[in-house]
Parts: C-alpha cells; sequence; structure tokens
C-alpha cells in the first residue's frame, strides 16, 4: 500500500502544525514579525542554522501553508508565495538573469508578460527572442550562447493554444536552459509542468486557484535551488504574499479539484455549444476535436480546462455587440471565478497591443474568451445564446 496521498487529500490535509487550542481548521496568523527565547536562539534563527519564521515578508505559517500545498500538488521541491501572479513572474526573472541575459519565449503570454520582456527587461540588457505557438521547431535556432530561460504558457491566454511541453521540455535540457512554465490556465490538478522538464512552474492564485475573485496572489514552485535564489530575491525585495490572501487560497486548494472538475464539464459543453452556432466563426477549446493541438492536450492535459475562446462573425462590432447584449455573465478581465466572465481581448486586455502584434498571437478584433463558471450550464448557454441572437 503506497503511503502517498492522492491530490484532493494533500489538498485537504495538508495543514500546518496545530497550535495549544487544537483547532481542527488553520487560524490566521496575523502578525508581522516573531519572537525568540533569548539572544542565541535569534541569532541563530537569522543565520538560517534554524528553521523557523522570522518576519512575515520571508515566511509565514498560512503563506507556509498555501506553498507546500503547491509543492505537493506540482510535484515540486520547494516554492514561494508572492503578492500576485505578475510579482512572482518578475521576481522569478530577476532573481535568476543578470545583465546581458536572454530569454526564448512563446510570443502567446499575457500581455504584462510581454510588456516585462519588451518594456522593462531591456533596461538591463536583458533581451527576449519570440517563437509562435506553430513554430517549435525553430526555438534552438533562437537560443544564444548568453540565453538562460525558455519560458511558455500553455494553455495560452487568451487563444487556448496547446504547447508540447515534453518536447519544449527536453530542448530546455540538451541546451541547459531553465524551462519555466506558466501554468494558470490548467492548474496543478489539470496539469504538472515538472513531469514534463519543466524546472520552475508559476501560477496566478488570483484565477483557478482562488475560485471566487476575492484575492490577489501568486506562487512559484519548483527546484530548491532554483527556488532558493527567487526566495533570496523575494526577501530583499518584499513582494510577499500577506498572510490573509495565504489563508484563503489555501483553503480555496481544499476544493479545486471539484471545482475544477465542474469548471471543465461545464466548459465543454459550452465549447460544444458555440461550434454549432451559425454566428460563430472558429472555437477554440482544448478538448474539441477540432482544436489544432488536441492530441497534445490529451496527451499532458488531464481535463480541457475552463476557458473557451471564439470567433464572432463581423469582427470588433459584432464583439462588442455581443457583450453588450450579456445579461447573467459577467464582463470582467478576470478567469476562473465561480461566475462566468466574458472578455472581449482586442478592446481590453490586449488592447494596448497593435492589430498586428494582437495577430500574431491569434488574437482577431471578433474573439471573444469566456472563463465558464459554475452556473448550471443550461442558464450559461442561454445567455451566450441570447446575447448571439441579438
Amino acid at each position: 500500500m503506497s503511503n502517498k496521498k492522492h491530490f484532493e487529500t494533500q489538498a485537504i490535509r495538508n495543514q500546518t502544525e496545530r497550535t495549544q487550542y487544537s483547532e481542527h481548521s488553520t487560524p490566521l496568523f496575523v502578525t508581522s514579525s516573531f519572537v525568540f527565547d533569548d539572544a542565541e536562539d535569534m541569532r541563530a534563527s537569522f543565520a538560517e542554522e534554524k528553521q523557523r519564521n522570522l518576519y512575515s515578508r520571508f515566511t509565514n505559517p498560512n503563506t507556509t501553508e498555501f506553498v507546500d500545498k503547491i509543492v505537493a500538488m506540482e510535484g515540486a521541491e520547494a516554492g514561494y508565495a508572492f503578492a500576485t501572479g505578475m510579482s512572482a513572474i518578475f521576481s522569478s526573472f530577476a532573481a535568476l538573469l543578470n545583465a546581458g541575459d536572454h530569454i526564448v519565449s512563446c510570443r502567446s503570454v499575457f500581455g504584462s508578460t510581454h510588456s516585462m520582456f519588451t518594456k522593462y527587461l531591456p533596461k538591463w540588457n536583458i533581451e527576449t527572442s519570440y517563437f509562435k505557438v506553430d513554430e517549435v521547431d525553430i526555438i534552438e535556432s533562437l537560443i544564444q550562447e548568453n540565453t538562460k530561460i525558455l519560458y511558455i504558457e500553455t494553455p495560452t491566454n487568451p487563444a487556448v493554444d496547446i504547447l508540447d511541453l515534453e518536447v519544449i521540455g527536453n530542448i530546455a535540457k540538451k541546451h541547459n536552459l531553465i524551462f519555466i512554465v506558466d501554468n494558470c490556465f490548467a492548474t496543478p490538478y489539470i496539469q504538472q509542468p515538472i513531469k514534463f522538464g519543466a524546472d520552475l512552474v508559476i501560477h496566478s492564485a488570483t484565477k483557478l486557484i482562488d475560485g471566487q475573485g476575492r484575492v490577489l496572489g501568486g506562487v512559484t514552485v519548483g527546484k530548491s535551488d532554483l527556488i532558493r535564489e527567487i526566495y533570496l530575491f523575494a526577501r530583499n525585495t518584499g513582494p510577499a504574499m500577506s498572510p490573509f490572501n495565504a489563508w484563503v487560497l489555501s483553503k480555496s486548494l481544499e476544493t479545486l479539484a471539484i471545482r475544477v472538475e465542474k469548471h471543465c464539464e461545464n466548459a465543454q459543453k459550452v465549447a460544444q455549444f458555440l461550434e454549432e452556432h451559425k454566428q460563430v466563426e472558429l472555437v477554440k477549446y482544448p478538448f474539441l476535436k477540432s482544436h489544432p493541438q488536441y492530441h497534445t492536450a490529451k496527451q499532458q492535459m488531464k481535463l480541457g480546462g475552463n476557458i473557451v475562446a471564439f470567433e464572432i462573425k463581423g469582427g470588433l462590432a459584432s464583439g462588442r455587440k455581443f457583450l453588450n447584449n450579456i445579461k447573467m455573465c459577467s464582463l470582467s478581465a478576470n478567469l476562473g471565478d465561480t461566475r462566468t466572465i466574458v472578455t472581449h481581448p482586442s478592446s481590453t486586455t490586449h488592447g494596448k497591443l497593435s492589430e498586428e502584434e494582437r495577430l500574431e498571437v491569434g488574437i482577431t478584433n471578433g474573439l471573444v474568451r469566456i472563463s465558464v463558471g459554475l452556473e448550471n450550464v443550461e442558464d450559461i448557454i442561454n445567455d451566450i445564446q441570447q446575447a448571439l441572437t441579438a
């Protein structure tokens, strides 16, 4: 009999050690600092001869519990929790890169990540070379002597393209690159990139991990030597997750599996409905057989996720009209909520990109992204149906 606990059990039973009050549910540790027994205890603790909490910018029982759960779920060695997903991404890069280093990345990345690559990292002479989702075969030609990181997100935002983790992981290993994967859309329940060679995995915990649109958060997990560098950077620069947000997110993980199962069940039905609708030009959902990377998705993902991207006939005007006629679903730039959220990327989340840049990553003027929620799926489809008809 194996002693290893299943995913759902880890999410519920990995808890901070109980206090003297014998609480069943982990309490909230709202404290900025911690006390020491004497001068020697304080010295040894700051010298890291002891593993203990010193200051909540470094560690806190709530953030430790949250990180430990993600580490177990992803099959990682260590991790660190951040205030937001973008602080997790920036801090991971800033900790591991030096001036003059080079990044190879898929072009289909979150808009703020793209801005980081093109606007901010070049200030420190750190450049990025891009490949498109269908150009995996050119990755090796982009690698330079100073290339240090190979970065992707899969599924991509917002066009839900799928990149082959095993193929790209093998390229990173061959060239001794740090392979980093943004696993936000999949969550560790659907996909564990470390199994395919990822060195680090990043999440915006704001999305499906929270699942209810309440708090911000980010987390990076992976190899302990890399996490050590990231921890030291974050300890000195301060992008730490708050104890309250960590407490909320750790509680959220207890229901992650059951929530994601239902999200994906609803999303599959929404995608199938849209694929048959006369007003819809194109539907992208990883577990639709029409998806260009369907077979890759089935090989590395347990489920198809909760994001459906589709293109309405009529372009920008039709996309905006569709949003204006939505009644029940929410118009928001967030995703992964219990509530279904509809977004028009070309005029919102990716509106600052040029049309050429948007088209490069599959964001047409008529593209709509739906984060399918946990309402009754008939109600979700009825709202989409009436908006399309209007």
